[in-house]
């Protein structure tokens, strides 16, 4: 018989629970809840500029990147719209 609450597991494949009867197929994994992991911080915090392998810097550039994206899109769609044919 499984156990009521499934043990917390790491994020590695090979320390996955095996589905049990009381699991859902394809159900998040529980919390797992770490003495000394990363601490919230405040919406001011978070969209601060910073270098480096922050959280914040990580964010920064998931923005710039879909603002060069979007950029880069719209200026290829403009040309092939006012393109002239040969």
């Amino acid at each position: 018989m499984a156990p009521a609450n499934p043990v917390p597991y790491d994020s590695t494949p090979e320390s996955a629970p095996i589905p049990s009867a009381g699991m859902q197929v394809g159900a998040a994994p529980p919390a797992v809840v770490r003495s000394g992991g990363p601490e919230p911080v405040s919406q001011e915090e978070l969209n601060s500029w910073r270098r480096g392998f922050t959280p914040q810097a990580e964010i920064w550039n998931g923005r710039l990147a879909m603002l060069g994206l979007s950029v880069g899109l719209t200026v290829l769609l403009v040309a092939r719209l006012t393109g002239h044919a040969n």
